[in-house]
Order: structure tokens, then C-alpha cells, then sequence
């Protein structure tokens, strides 16, 4: 277990590697242009007009990423899915910052909505608006990815997890992320 200086729950590096493995596998089976526009997401240079025909593709695809995780996760243990949902918690609170919430627009479960989509899309496409929230898109949102591993968990355990973290996953919560 990894903690930060204030005691709080971070996820380790294997945690994180599984995390974004499971999100790959999940969007393997889907076509080949699915994943090509993943990575053209990725790699593209912002531009709305071409940003709407990239969203469009991905937009279709969800249902079934959504329905390959399921299955993915299906024989977790409760201590699996907590450790999941850590992650994808960290992840999420970690881009709740003004400067990619000017990108993506929306209201606080808007913002939320649009940093599920930015993690749903992987690891790379995470990476690259961590680097340059440019590369965020406008109306883009996955909510079914803001708490797809705590759902499980309730679904499976008959509670929502505990991650130890002390964050929250909500918009407005990471006080780094909003100074001014």
C-alpha cells in the first residue's frame, strides 16, 4: 500500500498498470476504426470541426466498452474492485482542474461526465490532456465510466467501496487544480 504524506491511499503502480490494461482489453475487440480514432484523439491537433466527426465514432462505441469491462470484471473480488476504483477515483480527481473544464465546458456532473470520458478513452488520450488540455474535447462525456468500479462493487458486494483515498471524485474538489 502506498500512502501520501497525508496519510491517504494512493494507488501503486501495479494497480494503475491493471487499471489502464483492463480499459485497453476492453476496447480491443471493438472495430479497427474505433481504435484508430482513439489514437487520433490522442495524437490530433485540436480542432472542433474535426473533433465532432472523432466524437461522433467514439460516442457509438461506449455501450459496448462499457459491456466488455463488465464482463472483464465479472470474478473481482471486492478487494479488487476497490483498489479499481482508487485508481480510476485518482484519475479522475487529478484532471478536475479550470484549465480542462475551459475545454470541456459543462456544469460540476458535466465536468464529471467529460473527465469519464478523457479516462474511458485510455491511457494515452489521459496523458495527452494531462499535457495540454487543448486536447480536451467540447460535449465529450462517458458517466458511465465516473464510477463504473464502485457500481460493480455495490452490484456484486451490496456496498460502495472504501478507497482509503480522502478525495473525491466530484468537479471542484481538487484545490490544486482550481487556484487561481
Amino acid at each position: 500500500m502506498t500512502v501520501d504524506r497525508n496519510d491517504q491511499r494512493l494507488p501503486t503502480a501495479d494497480e494503475e498498470a491493471r487499471f489502464w490494461g483492463l480499459l485497453e482489453a476492453a476496447w480491443a475487440p471493438l472495430d479497427n476504426e474505433i481504435n484508430q480514432t482513439r489514437r487520433a484523439l490522442a495524437s490530433r491537433v485540436p480542432d472542433e470541426k474535426d473533433d465532432f466527426s472523432l466524437l461522433s465514432v467514439i460516442d457509438d462505441a461506449f455501450e459496448e466498452f462499457l459491456r466488455n469491462l463488465t464482463e472483464q470484471s465479472r470474478g473481482l473480488s471486492a478487494a479488487e474492485l476497490t483498489e479499481l476504483d482508487r485508481v480510476l477515483e485518482r484519475k479522475l480527481y487529478d484532471i478536475d482542474r479550470a484549465d480542462i473544464q475551459a475545454v470541456t465546458d459543462g456544469s460540476d456532473d458535466g465536468f464529471l461526465y467529460a473527465r469519464g470520458f478523457i479516462v474511458a478513452l485510455g491511457p494515452d488520450y489521459y496523458a495527452a490532456v494531462v499535457r495540454d488540455p487543448q486536447m480536451a474535447v467540447l460535449d465529450a462525456d462517458c458517466e458511465g465510466m465516473c464510477y463504473f468500479f464502485a457500481r460493480l462493487h455495490h452490484e456484486r458486494f451490496g456496498g460502495y467501496p472504501e478507497t482509503g483515498a480522502g478525495i473525491t471524485r466530484e468537479s471542484c474538489s481538487n484545490p490544486t487544480g482550481w487556484s487561481f
